[in-house]
């Protein structure tokens, strides 16, 4: 919940919320986090990752340059070198499906967009 609080602080709640069928996604606190933030949960179904190919997407990449490249000591070491390879996809590396920009320059492009037209 922390992460979701901490998003949405800069950017916009979004209407529906995308999950796989894990565990971590079917919690009370997320339906909670959902309904108190007004957004929808939609759920993929069972055995169809291509329901959410940019998280798979996701999920490869982070595997193959994070946690495959890192031998984490202990907690506080894993939460170091994960938000540092966050912040390297997030806000140093273009990716082709955003127009070879970073999500971090998609998404304040996306910002101001928003804030020009509601004017």
């Amino acid at each position: 919940m922390r992460t979701l609080n901490r998003l949405k602080l800069g950017r916009e709640v979004p209407k529906v919320l995308f999950y796989d069928n894990g565990s971590e996604f079917t919690s009370q606190a997320m339906d909670l986090w959902a309904y108190r933030n007004g957004a929808k949960i939609d759920f993929s179904r069972p055995g169809k990752p291509t329901d959410n190919a940019f998280v798979e997407s996701f999920n490869g990449t982070f595997r193959a340059e994070c946690l495959d490249t890192h031998w984490f000591m202990d907690l506080k070491e894993a939460k170091q070198l994960i938000e540092a390879c966050r912040c390297e996809y997030d806000d140093n590396r273009p990716h082709a499906s955003l127009g070879d920009r970073t999500p971090s320059e998609f998404a304040s492009e996306s910002a101001a967009s928003r804030a020009l037209t509601a004017t």
